[in-house]
């Protein structure tokens, strides 16, 4: 079987070293040494004045949208996980959706304007896959009307834009370091933010609240373990040969899939991307099923990855988002990890360009 993805596992060794540490201090977990480490090596990687090692990337939005005290409507997306729109439900605020670009599937700024309301306090959009979105429009649009801005970057990790990292932009980014993820700490996330009054808040709320004794504020368990951060430690180093062979995997597979109906996110020369998934949008639902399957008949494991569109979820009512039913309804994301081998791609794509040329 071929996966969609496969997490790293680094030598056992060089875990283990981390794990002698862990017994040696008999640390496990409450902001211990490993965990300090990791965040310190992130701020410096990721070129950012902050970092806050969380245990998941949901609460990771979460924490942000209490700590900012964010009620009443939240502009997001329609195209991303789901995690995105339920931070937004779980803090009792509303999620108001604005529909996607059809280049890259980000939130089109130029359907933010006309959803704002007296209500509305904040916009929450995804780096859906990595590609950016139109950061400084949105920008534009929060300084206006007064807006606070949350990126949900949970497949943006290493992407720059115009030299500088994606992290930089909005009041605070959000991360995912899950298994599947290019970088993973088994589970886990991240929160950055750039001012410092904000960024101390967010550390409280991710730890009950208090430091030591002294108590401030609510607060939730945000915090993860030194076993998921010795694996953080044993992978960051790699980030740049996964990417380059994600890079070198994606461009195989540009290169079998030429000539084909098929859409491909487009991506701005001004972005340093980070291969984080490889999507093709079929012509049709029907086509994307039938291919789907015959994947999976040749034990090719496939996702549907972003699939349904959020304002089509059955406990919402949200107002229709054209573009962002069809691409969801049509997408499909084919098998990519750094581990993938070259003939494991051809195999893929021969498949696929097969099914293309009798598909009626």
């Amino acid at each position: 079987m071929i996966n969609v993805t496969k997490a790293y596992l680094p030598p056992l060794e060089e875990y283990n070293f981390y794990l002698q540490k862990i017994w040696e201090s008999c640390w496990l977990t409450n902001e211990g040494p490993l965990a300090k480490e990791l965040e310190g090596q992130l701020k410096a990687y990721l070129d950012v004045p902050n970092f806050l090692f969380t245990s998941n990337g949901t609460i990771a939005l979460q924490i942000p949208l209490k700590a900012m005290e964010l009620t009443g409507e939240i502009i997001t997306t329609p195209f991303s996980y789901v995690a995105t729109t339920t931070a937004i439900l779980w803090e009792s605020a509303t999620p108001v959706f604005a529909d996607i670009e059809e280049n890259t599937f980000c939130i089109d700024p130029t359907k933010i304007e006309e959803l704002i309301t007296p209500n509305t306090c904040a916009i929450l959009a995804t780096h859906v896959y990595g590609y950016p979105c139109q950061v400084e429009a949105i920008q534009k649009i929060a300084q206006q009307y007064n807006l606070k801005v949350i990126y949900d970057g949970a497949h943006a990790f290493g992407v720059k834009y115009k030299n500088k990292s994606i992290y930089y932009y909005g009041d605070v980014s959000t991360l995912s370091f899950h298994a599947t993820k290019l970088f993973h700490t088994v589970e886990g996330g991240g929160m950055i933010c750039h001012d410092k009054s904000l960024n101390d808040k967010l550390q409280l709320y991710k730890t009950f609240g208090h430091y030591m004794d002294d108590y401030f504020t609510i607060g939730i368990n945000g915090k993860n373990s030194e076993f998921h951060a010795a694996m953080g430690l044993c992978n960051l180093p790699r980030v740049p040969e996964f990417i380059l062979q994600r890079k070198l995997l994606s461009e195989l597979y540009q290169k079998n899939l030429a000539g084909f109906k098929l859409q491909f996110p487009k991506l701005s020369e001004e972005v340093e991307y980070n291969y984080a998934y490889f999507p093709i949008i079929l012509e049709t639902e029907d086509c994307l099923l039938r291919l789907k399957n015959k994947l999976a008949e040749n034990e090719i494991n496939t996702r549907r990855y972003f699939y349904p569109s959020l304002n089509k979820l059955p406990y919402l009512k949200g107002e229709p988002c054209p573009v962002s039913e069809s691409i969801s309804s049509r997408v499909l994301c084919l098998p990519l990890y750094q581990e993938l081998l070259p003939e494991e791609v051809n195999k893929i794509s021969e498949i696929i360009t097969h099914f293309l040329s009798t598909y009626r």
